[in-house]
């Protein structure tokens, strides 16, 4: 346990800087507390609005939090925080199954494409001043928007799917505003928010996504901005049906001013279909909306590339800052990913197959040993437990290491995180009983304990 930091400066700039580099050095450890307001400011000998300045500063930076009767402290996951000391170390010889990654063997080669990419360079030279979209990944883009019932809107390439949302949410949010988010959901998602100064509110999760009354409960609290899951959700695997995007569509109906942003980064390896909530018959349901979908599960994450679309303004604004900023994602990318998404050789249908099949076999092997588990889509199952910690030990005890719950949980109930698309068939019967084995199972619940 670090040693409590004495906290030092005369500013309010100078006290927030401080408390950073704190943290950044471990000398403030995640959750450690901070001295309230007044006595920080005596301490320090200055006025109590400087004290809270300095608080305001670090509460936007995404670096504490204010939770009524515990006091201020360092948030359990600070955006000053190195990834790695948030990594869960994985012990030699134990089998992953933590880490959220595709197969490998399902990623497909990319020299062919790559080579085509850097052919398509020597005959046409991608120079300043010409469009951020490649042709051919905007017809691709667009073609698959189209059919998946999206309304026609303008594209934009990001690097990847965290990168549109952080663009999308700084395009038209302010430090501050409330968002409402899954719960569990993406642990990213959730560090990403305080680091723009934004605050989250969750809303739970069933098997076909957000829960329409914790959504419009999140809406009335005052939530501006809305991030949907739309199928392979991060961690539980939920998927938007039908009926539970209509569901959705109908409380947004009643607020158009909320931003609606749709994750669909699953989109090319999930086995379920693409149900919209920005949209009914084409026509959008809030104002300011986005769908993303990202490449990096089908092609690999090195593959850094995701595609959106929404509303004109949202999409301009976003365009217009990256201007300013990156200036675009490479063509060479872009070509690379247009060749290989329409190349009949990657079969996206065999993988989604793939992943479906592996989750599908042991939700039901866990199933036959008295233990509930989720996973409509995608490659991650979840397992709803009483102790995370006593979970992870026992499975690690018995050679599977898993992902603890608490990244991906707000307010939700503790739960662990399987991802099974590297698992062999053969692997699986195993995997279940030593679940099932490792932990006493409650018949009632349906929960390890």
């Amino acid at each position: 346990m670090p040693e409590q930091h004495r906290i030092r400066g005369r500013r309010a700039s100078e006290i927030a800087a401080d408390v950073e580099q704190a943290v950044t050095a471990g000398r403030l450890a995640p959750g450690s507390a901070l001295p309230p307001l007044r006595r920080l400011a005596t301490e320090l000998g200055v006025n109590p609005n400087t004290a809270a300045a300095a608080y305001r500063l670090l509460r936007d930076r995404g670096v504490i939090e204010t939770d009524g009767r515990r006091g201020t402290r360092v948030l359990a996951r600070p955006a000053h925080t190195p990834r790695d000391h948030l990594h869960f170390e994985v012990p030699h010889g134990t089998r992953d199954l933590t880490d959220g990654n595709p197969d490998p063997a399902l990623l497909p080669p990319l020299a062919d494409a790559l080579a085509f990419a850097a052919g398509e360079q020597l005959r046409d030279p991608v120079l300043y001043g010409r469009p951020a979209v490649d042709p051919g990944l905007l017809a691709v883009a667009r073609r698959e928007f189209a059919a998946d019932g999206v309304p026609d809107g303008p594209v934009a390439v990001a690097s990847g799917a965290l990168d549109a949302i952080e663009r999308v949410l700084q395009a038209r949010l302010r430090p501050g505003d409330l968002v409402a988010v899954e719960d569990p959901g993406w642990g990213s998602l959730h560090d990403l928010l305080p680091a723009l100064g934004l605050r989250m509110t969750g809303v739970g999760v069933d098997d076909e996504g957000p829960c329409p009354q914790d959504v419009a409960a999140a809406l009335a609290a005052g939530a501006v901005a809305l991030v949907v899951t739309s199928r392979a959700q991060n961690p539980t695997g939920a998927a938007v049906g039908a009926d539970r995007a209509a569901e959705l569509r109908a409380v947004l109906a009643g607020r158009p001013d909320v931003l609606l942003i749709e994750d669909d980064f699953g989109h090319a390896i999930a086995d379920a279909p693409y149900h919209p909530v920005c949209a009914a018959d084409g026509r959008p349901v809030t104002a300011h909306w986005t769908v993303v979908r990202s490449v990096t599960k089908l092609l690999g994450p090195d593959m850094r590339l995701a595609v959106l679309t929404g509303d004109p303004d949202t999409v301009d604004r976003l365009r217009g800052r990256q201007r300013l900023g990156t200036g675009w994602v490479s063509h060479l990318l872009q070509r690379t990913a247009a060749r290989l998404l329409t190349d009949e050789s990657v079969d996206r249908a065999r993988v989604a197959a793939h992943y479906g099949e592996r989750r599908g076999a042991l939700i039901r092997a866990l199933a036959a040993q008295g233990v509930h588990a989720r996973g409509r889509s995608g490659f991650n199952v979840w397992i709803p437990v009483r102790s995370e910690t006593s979970a992870v030990v026992a499975l690690l005890q018995r050679g599977w290491a898993v992902a603890p719950g608490t990244p991906f949980r707000l307010k939700s109930g503790p739960g662990l995180r399987l991802t099974v698309s590297g698992l062999a068939p053969a692997e699986i019967p195993a995997l279940a009983a030593d679940v099932a084995a490792a932990f006493r199972v409650d018949p009632q619940r349906g929960r390890l304990t």
